[in-house]
């Protein structure tokens, strides 16, 4: 069987999902002798080699970075996967989603309690940060996904029977057990 190729990537999130996938455990040996990954902090490849059979997508878009990194993988993969919840809601960052963009900064840079060292009183104001969306958006709402796990993070085992059944093309069975959160 021929290795499906798997690029990764993490938007606005806590990279708690890659972890996860790291949580397989010795199931990893498994997964490498099934994929070759390509552009992954797995591996440390910046930017795609080649087409990409799967990708995979943790973290919300709240950034014109996050948005371009998000339609670049669309582009580039035959499949997409969201993982986690930042990736299916926004998860944690779009808790910012109710307060107007100029009052999040407000807070963050100048009238925080944590806010010391500003004493200028100046936003960050350079060409190359990325500029803020009005609010963090689920991946979804961007692109086209394929294909959604849920969780904070997913559980590994949701991880690895999606992946294994990606991977060999066999469906997608996900038992109570594996996607329950109680």
């Amino acid at each position: 069987m021929k290795k499906k190729v798997i690029a990764t990537t993490s938007l606005a999130g806590c990279f708690g999902c890659h972890m996860s996938i790291l949580d397989i455990d010795e199931r990893i040996l498994d997964l490498i002798e099934l994929v070759e990954f390509n552009k992954s902090p797995i591996d440390d490849i910046k930017k795609f080699t080649k087409r990409v059979d799967i990708g995979i997508i943790e973290g919300g878009v709240c950034n014109s970075d996050n948005f371009e990194v998000l339609r670049y993988f669309r582009e580039n993969c035959d499949i997409l996967v969201s993982l986690g919840e930042c990736a299916l809601m926004g998860g944690l960052p779009a808790m910012r989603n109710g307060i107007p963009i100029e009052e999040c900064l407000q807070e963050a840079y100048l009238d925080g309690i944590t806010v010391q060292e500003n004493k200028e009183k100046i936003l960050p104001n350079n060409e190359e940060l990325p500029i803020l969306l009005d609010k963090v958006y689920p991946c979804h709402e961007i692109v086209k996904i394929d294909y959604f796990l849920p969780g904070c993070p997913p559980r590994a085992d949701l991880i690895w029977n999606a992946l294994y059944a990606l991977i060999t093309d066999n469906l997608l069975e996900l038992p109570y057990e594996v996607v329950k959160f109680d």
